[in-house]
């Protein structure tokens, strides 16, 4: 399977931020869409990601400055990993496990498509079992 496969059935919608905004503004976006992760914009352009371990980060961080007074600039991911469309959704998943991510945006054509969560793809591979398991069953009781 294709990540442009899960992105057809999961769906595209991305939810981003400016960078100059405060890790609140962050926060509370992501409250309000229920989503873990939001991408960190500057001009139209995406300049990073800013995710939930990101709001412990910079609680630690901070020293004690309020989530108001820190700008997503100061603790957002900047050196994003990206998939693209055509990329093997196995291969995102190694990558994912192996460098301890769980939110990938995916790219194509130089902007942003789309966001994979490590759950999308975990809710994926689940859904492929079970349907296996289904089919072999099937299969036995003939």
């Amino acid at each position: 399977m294709k990540v442009r496969d899960l992105l057809e059935t999961k769906g595209k919608d991305t939810v981003s931020i400016d960078l100059n905004s405060s890790v609140e503004d962050a926060i509370r976006a992501m409250h309000a869409r229920k989503i873990s992760a939001i991408l960190v914009n500057d001009e139209g352009k995406t300049r990073g990601i800013f995710t939930e371990r990101d709001v412990v980060r910079s609680y630690i961080t901070s020293g004690g400055k309020s989530f108001k007074d820190i700008q997503v600039k100061e603790v957002m991911v900047a050196d994003l990993m990206v998939a693209v469309p055509d990329d093997d959704l196995n291969d995102v998943m190694a990558t994912m496990v192996e460098k301890n991510i769980r939110h990938l945006p995916v790219i194509d054509n130089h902007r942003v498509v789309g966001m994979l969560s490590i759950r999308d793809i975990i809710q994926t591979h689940v859904g492929k079992l079970h349907a296996e398991i289904h089919y072999l069953r099937d299969y036995i009781n003939q």
